[in-house]
């Protein structure tokens, strides 16, 4: 099949975007690398009657060095962060993970803010992000403002995006030089979404040992303090943050978790970190 009929803008910056969306009256839709609108459009899931392309709005491929914090632009690719063109502030982690989404062809076009949006749980930036504890840095109608990872999913395809609002990028705190993490993403076979998901991060200057289960129905699962989970990663040591995630024991599901959340804390306690 192939998309319905739909117009076109190109806007020339974030306000002209948002301006062209809002008088829309909710027909028109953002977007950037179209690899997740792009097929569901051609299924007719999704019927904008108006697209805005941003891919050519500058200001959204930037990045910014401030201080202890580092900010990505919503429409840098996968593709990009994976071949480290762009400012690196996780210490490996994020090129780690670009490397494994999709195919090369879909990292080439797929944008990080693109992802962030669509919000599929399975994805893998909606769970590094939360394990970052990044902020997206949201412009519409009514201004600026900030929305933590905690708040900008609420369910699967959900964000706290209003329909005249746009992620303009991702700001990152950065991990520290002695930073260590681990990534696990269990899928059948390359270019497939997983189907479980387990980051560990353990920054010891910032204070932080934080584990995210993901891949759920919903939003991903923040374990705060996971150093407990490094030091006895035992199946009982599991079970309490993977029953809190919302899997029943038993379940395929809570098995395919529990072996991601089991591997990827060894990873992070023999290599110390991911070869990225």
């Amino acid at each position: 099949m192939k998309a319905a009929a739909f117009d076109y803008e190109k806007p020339a910056g974030c306000d002209e975007a948002v301006r062209v969306v809002a008088a829309s009256a909710g027909a028109g839709k953002f977007v950037a690398g179209s690899q997740s609108l792009g097929p569901m459009m051609n299924l007719r899931f999704a019927q904008p009657e108006l697209l805005v392309d941003v891919r050519g709005i500058a200001a959204l491929r930037a990045c910014r060095d401030e201080g202890a914090y580092g900010v990505l632009g919503a429409a840098i690719t996968h593709a990009q962060i994976e071949d480290r063109a762009v400012d690196d502030y996780t210490q490996g982690l994020m090129a780690y993970v670009a490397r494994g989404i999709a195919y090369r062809a879909v990292r080439n076009r797929g944008t990080l803010g693109g992802s962030l949006a669509h919000a599929d749980p399975a994805a893998d930036w909606i769970n590094v992000m939360r394990g970052l504890d990044a902020d997206f840095l949201v412009v519409g109608g009514s201004g600026e403002r900030v929305v933590n990872s905690e708040d900008w999913m609420s369910g699967a395809f959900t964000t706290a995006l209003e329909p005249d609002e746009i992620l303009t990028g991702v700001r990152i705190r950065k991990l520290s030089a002695g930073a260590r993490w681990s990534y696990y993403k269990f899928n059948h076979k390359p270019g497939e979404f997983a189907e479980a998901i387990a980051l560990f991060i353990d920054d010891a200057a910032a204070g932080v040992c934080r584990a995210v289960i993901g891949a759920l129905d919903g939003p991903p699962h923040l374990i705060a303090d996971a150093r407990a989970l490094l030091d006895d990663p035992t199946s009982a040591a599991l079970e309490p943050p993977l029953r809190d995630a919302g899997l029943e024991p038993g379940s395929y599901e809570y098995q395919v978790h529990h072996v991601a959340l089991e591997r990827a804390a060894a990873t992070l306690r023999t290599d110390g970190r991911n070869t990225p």
